[in-house]
């Protein structure tokens, strides 16, 4: 991936975060990813597990957060994503709830283009580590069904 196409996510999310000054006094809030693993329900399809690619996401309380980020998808292609984490409940450590956002770059649903998503999600986080585990529902033929980890680490301050 080319740091050019990294770019806008990252920086469409800095947009909205506090001023760079607030962002180093708390630099616990700010979560990095190098993308996800996918293991897909329909194995026989040649899907891609590994997707490497670079996300953040940035806290904004105990329930909402927020994240942008960019990876090479299970199709082989690259994908953008931006989104609201909403994690209303926590059971036994565990926060449960649903990322609404929207992505593209899917060849076989509207043509790469963006579409929406709302994706039931779980979070366990530590203080610097954390793993989000998401539920991706297949739609047609056209999206395919997975359970996601995305590994995530923060800096401590």
């Amino acid at each position: 991936m080319r740091l050019r196409t990294l770019l806008p996510p990252a920086l469409a999310l800095l947009a909205v975060l506090p001023d760079a000054a607030t962002a180093q006094s708390e630099p616990s809030r700010l979560w990095l990813n190098p993308g996800f693993y996918s293991y897909h329900f329909d194995r026989h399809k040649g899907l891609e597990d590994a997707n490497p690619g670079l996300g953040v996401e940035w806290t904004l309380d105990s329930t909402y957060s927020l994240t942008a980020g960019i990876f090479r998808n299970s199709d082989r292609d690259t994908s953008h994503y931006l989104g609201l984490y909403v994690m209303p409940v926590e059971l036994y450590g565990v926060k449960l709830g649903a990322v609404v956002g929207a992505f593209d770059g899917y060849s076989n649903y509207r043509h790469g283009g963006w579409f929406p998503a709302l994706i039931p999600t779980a979070a366990i986080e530590g203080r610097n580590w954390g793993l989000n585990i998401a539920f991706i529902p297949s739609y047609k033929d056209r999206l395919y069904g997975a359970l996601s980890f995305q590994l995530k680490y923060r800096f401590s301050e």
